[in-house]
């Protein structure tokens, strides 16, 4: 089976090298090159960058669907395969292959329809998880589907963790669901559209802390944007990351949410929340390296009763 592989980020790159291991993919196709880093140097995309070394031709559009046609039209794939891709496909582009497109998508569909379905799964607190091979088509993850994988969520796991595992299990589908093509055993199951959820792209500006929230949220808000775009607070005008929360059984009373109430080596560094006070037990301060709080205090000077929060 001829097939074209599509995609940008490291998800995808994970998922092409499983399916070129089992079935030989023809051509890649990715985003161009983008300026990146303090020089703004031109810096290929992850798939790219897996493509060559795996030996695939790459195809490169800033959108396919209208720059790409002819090259697809020659190459005459039996099927496109999608993962993180980011492109609206065209009705046309969707005719091109035999068996059409599939798509790898990192959530439980018709849950998380959309651009960041693994960081909403820990930032929801979802029990499990998983992968869906789904056919293309023009409305955002709303096509029939071929298969689902599931996982259950690590009690500590970040999205960044999560996104590895997943991408490997999106690996497996992919290569179970040519299987199922080439067969001739493929079924498709159409999505119920009233259980459909949608999650748009995270900004850094995500990352802000509210300590309004409960600490089973504050975990789950903390692990979801880890690593990037980091969860982070402001202390004495400089950002502040915090990469784990615990719950502390530092007496909270008589202060605000974000109030330091504990800064010491034996409690670490605790603050108010909304149900309690949690520990902020893995931090990163603004031209620093990341620490444990206790060693943060060691170096800083924090007082109960200063204020964690926006500048």
């Amino acid at each position: 089976m001829k097939i074209v592989f599509m995609g940008t980020p490291d998800f995808s790159a994970q998922v092409l090298k499983k399916l070129n291991s089992a079935y030989p993919v023809a051509a890649v196709v990715t985003n161009p090159d983008r300026p990146a880093g303090r020089g703004n140097a031109l810096r290929p995309s992850p798939l790219k960058l897996a493509a060559e070394e795996l030996g695939i031709p790459v195809y490169q559009y800033e959108k396919v669907s209208r720059e790409g046609i002819a090259d697809m039209e020659a190459l005459s794939p039996d099927l496109v395969v999608t993962a993180a891709f980011g492109q609206i496909l065209s009705e046309k582009f969707l005719s091109v292959p035999k068996f059409g497109v599939l798509n790898v998508h990192a959530s439980l569909l018709p849950k998380y329809r959309g651009a960041s379905p693994i960081q909403w799964a820990i930032l929801n607190g979802d029990e499990y998880t998983g992968v869906t091979v789904m056919r293309t088509v023009k409305e955002v993850d709303a096509g029939d589907i071929l298969l689902s994988k599931r996982v259950k969520i690590g009690e500590k796991e970040t999205a960044g963790e999560l996104f590895d595992r997943l991408a490997d299990l999106g690996g497996d589908a992919i290569v179970e669901a040519v299987s199922l093509l080439e067969r001739g055993d493929a079924v498709f199951t159409p999505q119920n559209a009233e259980q459909a959820t949608h999650c748009g792209m995270i900004s850094k500006g995500d990352g802000l802390i509210d300590f309004s929230r409960t600490a089973r949220q504050l975990d789950c808000f903390v692990r979801g944007m880890t690593p990037w775009p980091s969860a982070y607070t402001y202390l004495k005008g400089k950002t502040l990351k915090i990469f784990e929360v615990v719950p502390s059984n530092v007496s909270s009373e008589g202060h605000d949410f974000g109030e330091v109430v504990a800064a010491s080596s034996s409690d670490g560094l605790c603050v108010k929340v909304g149900d309690g006070t949690v520990r902020l037990k893995e931090l990163q301060c603004e031209g620093a390296r990341r620490m444990n709080d206790a060693e943060f205090l060691r170096g800083h000077a924090v007082n109960v009763g200063e204020r964690l929060g926006k500048l």
